[in-house]
């Protein structure tokens, strides 16, 4: 919003300057602008949530992720990118909380690289919010079963690492489970990280199923032989039609199963065709999620 030009009574001695009390004046009439319109959005929440028809968690990760971009997309100015990212993040998850209760569970690993418990809360502090209701788990088993029973929103888990024990949780996700937990976001959104921000990722288990956000990355997981190598699963994956990304296998030859976590491009539906091509496997694929792509700053978005 552009601050209108004095007129000449109200001019300073040095033309175009406003005096301090004048321009305070004019932050508070900002101000009182910016909290009407903030209720008024929760006004329109609050239309939306009696219009729903379906109990359960009110996520929309996807859309969340497309809201910030166009701000993003839109802003100009001094203003720090990242601070419209925290305003709308808070923002986000207010309203949200509006609609029904809303409440994290954190997997906090204590890691030998010096990865601990207190920064995957940061982490999920940092995209739910200050003042979110969080519970705080040693395993990852702890925090899936909270949003399975209804007593946590959200799971916030440490990312996947092949050769972690801890990090094998994926392997748990199928159809099988009722309610199905899915992969809906992957923490940080905003990719930039300040000195003192934690260095980590992590991914967000809802019941709630995961929604495009337009730019988008999928993960399933596969079931194979033990002595399929990697070089033949991933020209398999290439020849389903699918555009790859990481691939972290664990093999277990006692039980003579292997098993993949496969990230492609996209948002993959269970009805997309691609899924029926995919051969060499023990089992059909299981699609367990998708998350909408972290942002980086404007200016390395537009790098090759």
């Amino acid at each position: 919003m552009q601050i209108p030009a004095p007129t000449e009574d109200e001019a300073p001695a040095e033309a175009g300057e406003w005096s301090l009390e004048r321009l305070r004046g004019e932050l508070d009439r900002l101000d009182e602008s910016l909290h009407g319109l903030l209720m008024e959005r929760a006004e329109v929440v609050a239309r939306l949530t009696r219009l729903r028809l379906k109990p359960g968690v009110a996520l929309r990760p996807g859309r969340e992720a497309e809201i910030i971009r166009r701000r993003l997309g839109r802003h100009r100015g001094p203003l720090p990118a990242a601070t419209i990212v925290r305003i709308w993040r808070e923002l986000l998850v207010g309203t949200t909380g509006m609609q029904a209760p809303f409440s994290v569970a954190v997997c906090t690993p204590e890691r030998d690289g010096g990865e601990t418990g207190a920064a995957f809360v940061a982490l999920a502090r940092e995209h739910f919010g200050a003042l979110t209701p969080a519970r705080l788990h040693r395993s990852p088993a702890q925090a899936i079963a909270e949003i399975l029973i209804g007593t946590a929103s959200v799971a916030v888990l440490p990312f996947p690492a092949e050769g972690d024990p801890a990090g094998r949780w994926w392997q748990r996700l199928g159809t099988h489970d009722m309610p199905r937990a899915h992969v809906v976001a992957r923490l940080p959104f905003w990719a930039p990280r300040p000195e003192g921000m934690p260095h980590l990722s992590a991914l967000v288990l809802s019941t709630a199923p995961p929604d495009p956000s337009g730019r988008d990355t999928s993960l399933f997981s596969l079931a194979f032989a033990p002595e399929l190598s990697r070089t033949r699963l991933t020209a398999s994956i290439t020849a389903a039609g699918f555009a790859l990304g990481p691939v972290l296998i664990e093999r277990d030859e006692t039980a003579g199963l292997a098993r993949a976590l496969v990230e492609v491009a996209g948002f993959v539906t269970e009805d997309d065709p691609r899924l029926a091509r995919l051969d060499r496997l023990a089992e059909p694929p299981c699609l367990i999620g998708a998350y909408a792509i972290p942002e980086p700053e404007p200016e390395q978005a537009s790098q090759p």
